[in-house]
């Protein structure tokens, strides 16, 4: 895993910062996912494993993607196949995502709660956390019964434990020390 996020990474900086300079951010990241989901498609999986030369891999793959990558986007492409790393356009798209956000200073939280929550509930838990995170806050939910009580929150590096069955955990733990 660390090894094709090191793969990915100067694949989707390059693409980032040219995207940027293009004001084209959206768009690349339009191209970025459509590419990735041709790289994980069953027929181009033998493909992309080194099967076919470098060049025709290219020409094959800017093929299937037609007009829907530009370019610039093509270039890249081309790129990626001379180095063997096509395979590796999900883990770019997703890093790509990630610097987009990263760069409009938003972050994703993940909220799983035990109940659904209410929208008093949701909009109070996006304010404390765009305060705390200093970043505009998207939320998405879910809901695990096994919670009991409470909430788990995860943005970025950040996890809050706030469950019945976290706290039953931690309780747990500290008298088994």
């Amino acid at each position: 895993m660390a090894e094709i996020t090191t793969i990915a990474r100067p694949y989707a900086k390059a693409a980032f910062d040219f995207a940027l300079e293009q004001k084209a951010v959206e768009s690349w990241a339009e191209m970025l996912n459509f590419a990735a989901l041709v790289s994980e498609n069953e027929t181009m999986q033998p493909l992309l494993s080194g099967s076919v030369a470098s060049g025709k891999l290219a020409e094959l793959f800017i093929g299937v993607c037609g007009e829907q990558i530009n370019e610039q986007a093509q270039n890249l492409l081309k790129v990626m196949a001379e180095n063997g790393r096509l395979v590796v356009l999900p883990a770019v798209a997703q890093q790509f995502v990630e610097m987009q956000r990263e760069y409009a200073k938003e972050v994703e939280a993940q909220i799983v709660s035990a109940t659904e929550l209410t929208s008093e509930q949701l909009q109070a838990l996006s304010v404390s956390l765009e305060k705390r995170l200093a970043r505009k806050v998207k939320l998405n939910c879910s809901i695990d019964t096994s919670l009991i009580a409470g909430v788990i929150i995860t943005a970025g590096d950040l996890v809050i434990d706030g469950s019945v069955r976290g706290k039953i955990s931690r309780l747990s733990d500290s008298l088994q020390s």
